[in-house]
């Protein structure tokens, strides 16, 4: 019996070994292995969806949802495509969308804003770039925008 114990020691051990790469460190999981993501908590971010920017001379709107990008201004038909999802860069915040060779391409920023207009401050600073066209202005979390008279 004790012979049966150790004899089964060694597979035991091996059984327990994590899978290592060519220089030692542990192997990647498979391609298709789900995320290790128990016990992770996702801190949330100024930038997460449902965004709205807001900008003046000219005039326009931009929504950031989970499933679009939506601008609108009034002198030009809605321009609407899917969120590619965000991408940080340094502290910064990006989404880039491309739909029938139209580009939306969205800057945010955690950075005090003012629209120019108003008395009203925002959390963020927004850029938006479509075609040649560049525009500037401010934006929040939908439900935190800032309000007049309160």
């Amino acid at each position: 019996m004790r012979r049966t114990i150790l004899a089964a020691l060694p597979l035991l051990a091996l059984a327990a070994c994590q899978p290592q790469a060519p220089d030692g460190s542990p192997a990647p999981a498979p391609a298709d292995a789900p995320a290790a993501t128990a016990g992770v908590t996702v801190e949330p971010t100024p930038y997460d969806p449902p965004l709205s920017a807001r900008g003046t001379e000219p005039f326009w709107a931009l929504e950031v949802s989970e499933e679009t990008l939506t601008l609108t201004r009034p002198d030009a038909e809605p321009l609407s495509m899917a969120n590619p999802g965000m991408r940080m860069e340094g502290d910064k915040a990006t989404w880039d969308a491309l739909s029938a060779g139209a580009r939306l391409y969205v800057v945010a920023e955690a950075k005090t804003c003012s629209d120019g207009m108003s008395d009203l401050s925002y959390p963020l600073t927004v850029e938006v770039r479509t075609g040649d066209l560049s525009l500037k202005g401010c934006g929040a979390k939908t439900a935190e925008l800032p309000r007049e008279g309160g």
